[in-house]
């Protein structure tokens, strides 16, 4: 897939330029746009509080009670991180925004605390 290694050399430049991100955190959020665009079942635009969303949910599914710590490890410690990823991503060409998208789009949607610490539950099936 030609797409694919364009692709993975435009991230290389993104982590070249900007390391404050792991290539996994970048990988997750592109992950994460087809996440959330599968379920909203909903294809074009996804705005910037859907894409949030969207990791949110991911992130609790795939990393349960881990979330925060991986994220971390990745760089990623608020919502306004994956806005500067998604952005890094748009300069790239590697995804797409509209022109009344900004970084602001992802400022302080939620608390990472809150969201994956207090927000996960424990089922113990009696």
């Amino acid at each position: 897939m030609p797409e694919d290694r364009d692709d993975e050399q435009k991230l290389a430049q993104i982590l070249l330029r900007d390391d404050r991100y792991k290539r996994d955190a970048y990988r997750f959020v592109q992950e994460g746009l087809e996440y959330t665009v599968q379920r909203r079942g909903k294809r074009g635009h996804v705005t910037g509080r859907e894409l949030l969303e969207g990791l949110r949910d991911l992130a609790k599914e795939r990393f349960g009670m881990m979330a925060r710590t991986v994220l971390n490890q990745w760089g990623v410690k608020r919502t306004g991180d994956f806005g500067e990823i998604v952005f890094n991503l748009v300069e790239e060409q590697i995804m797409s925004k509209q022109d009344s998208d900004t970084r602001e789009d992802f400022a302080d949607i939620y608390d990472f605390e809150d969201v994956f610490d207090h927000g996960t539950q424990i089922e113990i099936e009696e």
